[in-house]
Formats: structure tokens, C-alpha cells, sequence
């Protein structure tokens, strides 16, 4: 297996579509049509991860964080994301990272949040926008459904639970096939007016070229037309955070306190506890308190993320409480997800876990 398919694999399960602007995911080091003997998951890639891979036989590395985050201008190993860089190319190491696009997808890091604490009737906290787009296309009567099943088997015609979404109007198409043509009907330098059905339907944008190709493939003319227009909705399938319930309200001390277990931090932060109690909750691993007002107007009592600042705490105003649990311990099960993924799909693959602790911060 070449790191290109195990990159597939992951990009499967979380399209790199899904990573915010700012993000560096994908492959950042090393050659996708290189074998894989074995893959080292870890948080984040340090040199000391790179000494382990190279110690266990590894040379592919999993990370959740991209070691080139900005772009850097020269590699000389004097920081530890050169030294990363250049011992993985000298030892054939390939690395890759799957950021904000496993914190957008269902299943991905904020889901694993919600599992660890038990929530129930998850859903998106703040969903991407700009995914959607709307495929329109015209097909003779007679070959509609055809072509509409086609499409919707790529992937076309999802709309939250409901699947097979269209809507068909009857018209009449017109064309005159020129030279070098086979038309499907009508002649050659003859005006033809053909029955046909407009098709809409709604298609995530990671997923067009697939469906436009099934469409293509189906469709019985050899000059397919079709429209493609932008959609500018929220596409609740994926996005930042995760809003859920718990299954029986809890006193607020009481939550914060299994949070902190059930996380295995030594310490949280968190804003002054205006409900007596936590029913209704929002997370999203990693630095995420730009949600705030997001979960706050999803009713939430409590909302978990990393990372805020001193001032930042000032803006729950007595409405919700902030819990700061920590950047690495919010986000700790990403390699689990990680495992599942990958050992499910290559069982017999050597799948490893890093046992080098990342975290760079410490506690006392």
C-alpha cells in the first residue's frame, strides 16, 4: 500500500475540502507512491516522534497537527520543525496531517469529545458554508430517471436524513447538430426540438467532479449541458464543534469535575458557574472560543474548548459557562480516531500509536 492510498483513506472519511483556509493538511513530507511499511499516529510531530518511527519501522507518520503550519524559508535544522523536515527526508519518511478537516467531520475530533462525555442527539455547532452547490442538467424524458440515478448514487441529492433530492420540471430543449457530430436524435443541420426534463439537485462540492462524471456517463447525449451554481447555506453534514445533551442533568461542579477526570487533565479553567446545573453542552477540540456565540445561541449551558485568553473569559456575561480543559487534552483522542480508521481498512497493517508525549506544556 503506497502513502497515496492510506492519504485516501483518511481523505475518505475527511475530505481535505473541509480544513478552514488557514490550514496545512495533506501530505507535507515525503513521496505519495512510496510503499508504506508501517504508520506511526501521533498529535504532533517532534524530532523525538521522527526517532521513533525510525526506531519501530515506520515510515509514514499520521499527525493531527501540521509540522509546517506557515511556510518557512529555509531548512537548516536549527528549529525543531527543520529538524523534523530534514531527518524524515534523509530516513524516507513520509508525513501527514489531518487537521481542521477531522475537526469538521462527523466522527471526527469534537464527536470523539461528545462520545468520552456521553452526549446524546449530536449535531454541528457552526457548519461550514460555501460547500453546497446546485447541479442542474437537461435529459430526454425517456433517459431521466436513468441519469438521475446516476447522479445520486455519486453522491448527489443529500439533504440532512433525506437522500434522492430533486426537483424535475418538463420542458423542451433545442439543438442542431454541425459537422463531425453523431447526434442521439434529430439530424445533422436540422433544428431538433426534444422532450425533456430539467434535473436539480444539491451536491457537496468535494464530491462534483463525481457526480459530473456519473452524470456524463449516464446521460445519452456526447454534448452533455449542464449548469453549476454556488450555494451559500450552511452544509450541516460538517463543520466546527458538536452540540449535544446530557443524558440526565448534572450540578455544575459535579460536570466540571468528571470533565477534568474523564480528560485526565490536572487542571481546568473555567468561568464563574451561573447554572446550578449542565444539561445542554457544546465542545470543539482545539482553540475554538471564536464558537462562543455560536453556542450560546444553541441554548448551550457549558461550552469546552482550549485555550482563552484572560479577556475572552469576560465575554460569557453570566449567560453560559466557559471550560478551558487544555489545547492537547481537548484533543487527545484524535489518535484514536485515527486508529479505528486505519486498522479497520488495513487490519493487516502495522498501525502504531506514538508513545512520545507531545504535549509541550506541563503542570505542577
Amino acid at each position: 500500500m503506497t502513502v497515496r492510498e492510506v492519504s485516501s483513506i483518511l481523505e475518505s472519511f475527511a475530505p481535505l475540502a473541509f480544513q478552514e483556509d488557514y490550514d496545512n493538511s495533506g501530505l507535507i513530507v515525503g513521496d505519495a507512491n512510496m510503499e508504506v511499511k508501517g504508520v506511526l499516529l501521533t498529535i504532533d510531530v517532534t524530532p523525538q516522534v521522527v526517532a521513533e518511527a525510525i526506531a519501530v519501522g515506520a515510515n509514514l507518520i499520521v499527525a493531527h497537527h501540521p509540522v509546517i503550519f506557515k511556510g518557512i524559508k529555509r531548512i537548516t535544522g536549527k528549529s525543531y520543525v527543520e529538524q523534523v523536515v530534514v531527518n524524515a527526508i534523509k530516513n524516507d519518511i513520509a508525513i501527514y496531517a489531518a487537521h481542521t478537516n477531522f475537526d469538521s467531520v462527523q466522527g471526527g475530533v469534537s464527536y470523539k469529545m461528545a462520545e468520552v462525555l456521553g452526549l446524546t442527539g449530536t449535531q454541528v455547532l457552526t457548519p461550514l458554508t460555501g460547500q453546497l452547490v446546485k447541479l442542474v442538467t437537461f435529459v430526454p424524458t425517456e433517459h431521466a430517471e436513468v441519469v438521475r440515478q446516476a447522479m445520486f448514487n455519486a453522491g448527489a441529492g443529500v439533504i440532512g436524513n433525506y437522500d434522492s433530492c430533486s426537483y424535475n420540471i418538463q420542458g423542451q430543449g433545442t439543438f442542431r447538430a454541425g459537422d463531425g457530430t453523431n447526434p442521439f436524435v434529430g439530424e445533422k443541420g436540422t433544428i431538433h426540438f426534444e422532450p425533456e426534463v430539467r434535473i436539480e439537485t444539491i451536491v457537496p462540492r468535494y464530491k462534483l467532479n463525481s457526480v459530473i462524471n456519473a452524470m456524463i456517463e449516464a446521460h445519452p447525449y456526447e454534448e452533455v449541458a449542464y449548469d453549476v451554481y454556488p450555494l451559500d447555506l450552511p452544509y450541516k453534514m460538517a463543520g466546527l464543534g458538536v452540540i449535544g445533551n446530557l443524558p440526565e442533568p448534572m450540578r455544575t461542579l459535579d460536570f466540571l469535575r468528571q470533565v477534568k477526570h474523564q480528560f485526565k487533565t490536572p487542571c481546568i479553567r473555567y468561568t464563574n458557574p451561573v447554572k446550578d446545573f449542565i444539561s445542554r453542552v457544546a465542545i470543539c477540540g482545539g482553540s475554538a472560543i471564536s464558537l462562543l456565540n455560536d453556542a450560546i445561541a444553541a441554548n448551550a449551558d457549558v461550552f469546552i474548548t482550549a485555550d482563552v485568553k484572560y479577556h475572552q473569559f469576560f465575554d460569557a456575561e453570566n449567560r453560559i459557562v466557559i471550560l478551558d480543559i487544555g489545547h492537547f487534552e481537548s484533543e487527545q483522542f484524535t489518535v484514536d480516531i485515527f486508529y479505528d480508521l486505519l486498522s479497520k481498512k488495513i487490519p493487516n497493517f502495522a498501525v502504531l500509536k506514538s508513545k512520545v508525549r507531545t504535549n509541550p506544556i506541563n503542570y505542577i
